[in-house]
């Protein structure tokens, strides 16, 4: 007499406990056996969000006579790419009130106290622009998305009586979150 063969089948999938189940399969002939079990897997997909900048420093143009006549001068800033797998915002801030302020000239003071706000931003070369602040304010948000790239265009604003020689930086934030 032949003894049904027995066979076990313990799968893992993720990270739920799945219980042992078992089949059995009776012959002759034992090319004719056959031994169907099931079970599932489960998962949890999380927020998954990127941002990847083209550049991380952007060296703006510094202002000639006519720019100072305009109140200002226009620059290209980085692209930002932003991937994800659901509705999204991008920020920008600045780090700090005021721009850092470096003397470049014996008996010229930089401006000290030039405001983060003369830093203007758009995501169109015509713009709308706003002005950078410490806190955070949208500047793009889209929905889930394999790479959405948004072109980002500053405007600084320099004014005759105010704006002295010197050498300028202001740290800018990039906040990529769900809404």
């Amino acid at each position: 007499m032949m003894r049904p063969a027995l066979v076990t089948v313990v799968l893992l999938l993720g990270s739920a406990r799945l219980e042992a189940q078992t089949c059995v399969a009776q012959g002759p002939p034992a090319n004719l056996w056959t031994c169907t079990v099931n079970t599932s897997a489960s998962l949890v997909i999380g927020d998954v969000l990127s941002l990847t900048l083209s550049a991380t420093n952007t060296t703006l143009t510094p202002p000639g006579s006519n720019d100072y006549d305009a109140g200002f001068v226009a620059d290209a800033g980085p692209t930002a790419t932003v991937r994800g797998n659901r509705a999204w915002r991008l920020l920008m801030s600045a780090a700090t009130p005021t721009w850092t302020a470096v003397n470049t000239q014996p008996g010229v003071s930089a401006r000290a106290n030039k405001p983060a706000s003369d830093l203007r931003r758009a995501t169109a070369a015509g713009g709308p622009f706003a002005s950078l602040s410490t806190t955070p304010a949208t500047l793009v948000s889209g929905a889930a998305s394999a790479g959405t790239a948004t072109n980002i265009f500053l405007r600084t604003t320099y004014a005759w009586t105010l704006d002295t020689p010197g050498a300028y930086s202001l740290v800018v934030t990039f906040t990529l979150l769900a809404p």
